[in-house]
């Protein structure tokens, strides 16, 4: 789907002029769930390489990979399913594309020596032509040239009701953050659909303000435009 001139969605990623964007991948999440006594198979990463294909099937090669925060899930410490699994991730990426960037999440505290295996740079935030990528638990200075912010970390998602139940969706948010136009990724992530926006209260300080003009996408086997939040309530 066409969200404007210079980006595409692509499911769950957006091609940004030569960019191809995911957000909160958080690998090693189900490892977390096992040590705290919560014991749920691991399909999550087995997703995460299936959903890639498919992707570049349909994207081919990029110029640049950009992931806007939350690779991997460990807060203080790398687990040994993300040592290895974001390697591998790393590694199947480079196929497809010439460079690859990770904004800096929250759960990206100790992303560092990953990165440094691959040579890949971690950042704050990254700037291309007028649209600039962050990782969204945080507050930046926005230079003036940018007209689009690009976030990841809310997880967004909708639960749309029929007449006998209610199904929670992954969503794209599209609305605007001091006159710039903002787009909130939902997660590169299978073991949840997210954070329902309609009951749950949002996490990023970009979305603190009334969101009922925010235009909702849905993303299913396809994406739909499902109209401005107020419409869902």
């Amino acid at each position: 789907m066409k969200l404007k001139e210079n980006i595409k969605a692509f499911g769950l990623a957006l091609k940004v002029y030569d960019n191809l964007v995911l957000s909160d991948l958080h690998i090693g999440y189900e490892e977390a769930l096992n040590k705290s006594g919560v014991m749920i198979p691991r399909f999550q990463f087995k997703q995460i390489m299936q959903h890639l294909e498919e992707l570049f099937s349909k994207v081919g090669k990029v110029k640049r990979v950009i992931i806007t925060g939350d690779l991997k899930h460990e807060f203080g410490t790398i687990s040994n399913e993300e040592w290895r699994n974001v390697l591998k991730v790393l590694d199947y990426l480079t196929k497809y594309c010439e460079e690859i960037l990770i904004i800096k999440g929250n759960h990206d505290i100790t992303i560092g020596p990953i990165a440094r295996k691959r040579n890949v740079k971690v950042i704050d935030h990254f700037i291309d032509k007028d649209v600039m990528f962050l990782h969204g638990d945080k507050e930046l200075a926005i230079p003036k040239q940018v007209k689009t912010l690009i976030i990841g970390h809310e997880h967004p998602a909708v639960s749309i009701k029929d007449r006998v139940r209610s199904e929670l969706f992954k969503c794209y948010l599209i609305g605007k953050y001091k006159r710039k136009e903002l787009i909130v990724m939902p997660s590169f992530h299978f073991v949840q659909e997210g954070h329902d926006i309609l009951k749950e209260k949002v996490l990023s300080p970009f979305l603190k303000q009334n969101l009922d003009k925010f235009r909702v996408l849905v993303v299913d086997d396809e994406i739909f435009d499902f109209g401005n939040l107020k419409g869902l309530k």
